[in-house]
């Protein structure tokens, strides 16, 4: 079915959001920036009563950073490896990890050996730059700061991660890769109910998804409203399943439209309290 305009989003179904899942990359940021305008959608979502979730494949690091100080309910972070939610009266930082201590070590090992094999078969490709803030996966820059591989080079990577044994999903800008069976779905699930106390399953309907790219396919599928900024575009024939729905304008401009969308949708409903859903 193709994707349909955000305009075709049922305003009532808008307005009963209780929550908004989101990938990082090209969908929160723009060319690789966070901006003002896309900042501040966040805060008015957050500060509407809404449970705001980004969901990323970037890595634990920059997540410990994003749960600090960002508006946000939690992150997901590293494909699903982890969710982190920090407990602003506590003063605490809750991390859940789906592996223990000795599994992502021992994965971590395989990576690295990984990592060598991959570098060298693959002209242009590199680590990625924020690899050394990462816990449990391996990340290959194709376009981030080297100069843009071809669709060959990315499925060759991808190869190289899966005859190793290793998941491996392809986003706007790297091709990650881990051993463990996990995905974003997985732990957003996870984070759903431990953090927010929801069952995401019998509540799918109630929370919005926005993404960009394949390793989005997931949450795409799960989600009733899933919705695609305009640069979703950019991989049609490569995405499991594609959303329901995509933004006239792409990246952070196109989250920013999904977000005026949704408060406007409340503001004109009485603005529905999070148990309403």
């Amino acid at each position: 079915m193709d994707m349909q305009p955000l305009s075709e989003f049922p305003r009532a179904d808008a307005a009963a959001a209780r929550g908004v899942c989101a990938d990082i990359d090209d969908t929160i940021t723009s060319d690789g920036r966070l901006t003002a305008d896309a900042y501040a959608a966040l805060q008015a979502l957050y500060d509407a009563g809404l449970f705001v979730v980004p969901v990323t494949g970037r890595p634990a690091g920059w997540c410990d950073h994003i749960a600090r100080m960002w508006p946000v309910t939690a992150v997901v972070g590293e494909n699903g490896a982890f969710y982190f939610h920090y407990d602003r009266n506590a003063r605490r930082m809750q991390r859940r990890f789906v592996q223990d201590d000795a599994t992502r070590r021992a994965g971590r090992q395989r990576l690295d050996q990984l990592a060598m094999t991959i570098l060298e078969q693959i002209s242009g490709c590199a680590l990625a730059s924020d690899q050394s803030y990462r816990g449990a996966d391996l990340a290959i820059d194709f376009c981030e700061d080297v100069e843009p591989l071809n669709d060959a080079s990315v499925a060759r990577i991808v190869e190289l991660f899966v005859a190793a044994g290793a998941n491996a999903k392809v986003s706007s800008i790297h091709v990650n890769g881990w051993f463990g069976d996990y995905d974003k779905l997985g732990m957003t699930v996870i984070a759903a109910r431990e953090c927010l106390g929801v069952e995401l399953e019998s509540m799918r309907e109630c929370f919005v998804f926005v993404g960009d790219s394949p390793n989005d396919a997931p949450m795409f599928e799960y989600f009733p409203n899933a919705i695609g900024v305009a640069n979703v575009h950019d991989f049609r024939g490569r995405i499991d399943c594609e959303p329901r729905y995509v933004m006239s304008a792409a990246s952070g401009a196109g989250f920013c439209e999904l977000a005026q969308y949704l408060l406007a949708a409340r503001s004109g409903s009485g603005a529905l309290g999070p148990t309403d859903c």
